[in-house]
């Protein structure tokens, strides 16, 4: 094995982007966005991997993981996730150990199709040609005019035929403002486009089943977390009571999080993070295990971390492209992707990797570590 095969070290990063207006869901408001960034250095070779995830989750890359990585094969990514795993037992996987582990996970997946020249798709092997996408955003704190420009945007702009937005107002405390905003929405989008929404767990069990009701008179066919996801038996038991697909599963960390959820019966689809659950590795693993329950798997925001794995396997069902996150990686790297007609082109301009590039010029206004 040549030295450029090697892992020689690891380099974190982190950088926090105030948003273009404040935002909110149901259940949290925030003004910035902090993504940190895991590079891994093979010879000449570089891989990028990322995580939306506090600052400190910088520290664990470069206290607890940069050392177990380095020196070990590139090629070997399952070796080095699960070694990273390991290495965070006393200090808590589920969290930002977990987001750690996810943003080196990828960088070393960057790093390994670098190295053979290829596509990350084409390394993992293609499942489809394209990556469906639903515009998302919606955020409790936007104006009407604000919420039409954002979604007719999506819909007659990029093309982009599905859309979600936020519901649950301050822990379902304004339903009927959800409800109107809902209305809203669907008067904007036209009847041909669908229509999702995401309650981040805002809602009681019986509340989210009232709410899907007259969710129901505007085509709604997506309730995300109608309540918390720490309750799968309560997932069920709306899931059983109302006609949209129920949606969770963006705060898993571990693999069993992801069985105890399917052995539930708690959602029509489920979701997965690769910037939290463990990387690209854990993941594919992720959708292989909905697969096995009959269901689609959906990825849940970071759409350039995802875009490479999610066209590799069969039950996709599509990719979040999260207003927040596309702004931030439209901003600090190269090469984006472009989703007119509501689909990415995974690899066709057969960039090695995940064929990002940071701009450092760009990124450095917003660096804070």
């Amino acid at each position: 094995m040549t030295d450029r095969q090697v892992v020689e070290r690891v380099d974190s990063a982190v950088c926090t982007v105030p948003t273009d207006t404040p935002e909110a869901d149901g259940t949290l408001a925030w003004d910035s966005t902090t993504l940190v960034l895991a590079t891994v250095h093979c010879g000449e070779v570089t891989g990028l991997g990322y995580t939306y995830a506090p600052a400190a989750t910088a520290r664990v890359i470069d206290d607890l993981l940069a050392d177990v990585v380095t020196g070990t094969p590139v090629l070997d990514v399952p070796r080095a996730n699960e070694a990273m795993q390991r290495a965070v037992r006393n200090a808590g996987l589920p969290g930002i150990a977990a987001q750690a582990v996810s943003a080196v996970d990828i960088a070393l997946w960057d790093a390994k199709a670098r190295l053979l020249g290829l596509p990350l798709v084409q390394l993992l092997g293609a499942a489809r040609d394209d990556v469906p996408v639903y515009g998302s955003g919606g955020f409790t704190t936007y104006d009407d005019q604000r919420l039409d420009r954002q979604l007719r945007g999506w819909v007659e702009d990029e093309g982009i035929p599905r859309v979600k937005i936020k519901i649950g107002e301050s822990w379902g405390r304004r339903e009927a403002r959800d409800l109107r905003r809902v209305a809203r929405a669907r008067t904007c989008i036209g009847e041909s486009a669908e229509l999702y929404v995401d309650a981040n767990g805002g809602y009681s069990a019986k509340q989210a089943v009232r709410v899907a009701a007259a969710l129901d008179d505007e085509g709604v066919t997506w309730f995300e977390e109608p309540v918390s996801a720490d309750r799968p038996e309560a997932l069920a038991a709306i899931r059983g009571r109302i006609t949209a697909d129920v949606a969770a599963g963006e705060y898993g960390y571990t693999l069993p999080y992801f069985r105890q959820m399917l052995a539930a019966g708690a959602v029509d689809c489920l979701q997965a993070d690769v910037t939290r659950c463990g990387g690209i590795t854990v993941w594919l693993r992720v959708a292989a295990l909905a697969l096995s329950h009959g269901l689609e798997i959906s990825g849940h925001c970071a759409p350039h971390a995802h875009a490479h794995a999610a066209a590799s396997v069969p039950n996709l069902r599509h990719l979040e492209w999260f207003h927040d996150h596309v702004r931030i990686e439209r901003l600090l790297f190269d090469k984006t992707l472009d989703p007119q007609g509501g689909a990415l082109p995974v690899g066709r301009d057969g960039a090695p990797g995940l064929g990002l590039r940071l701009d450092p010029e760009r990124a450095r206004p917003f660096r804070t570590h």
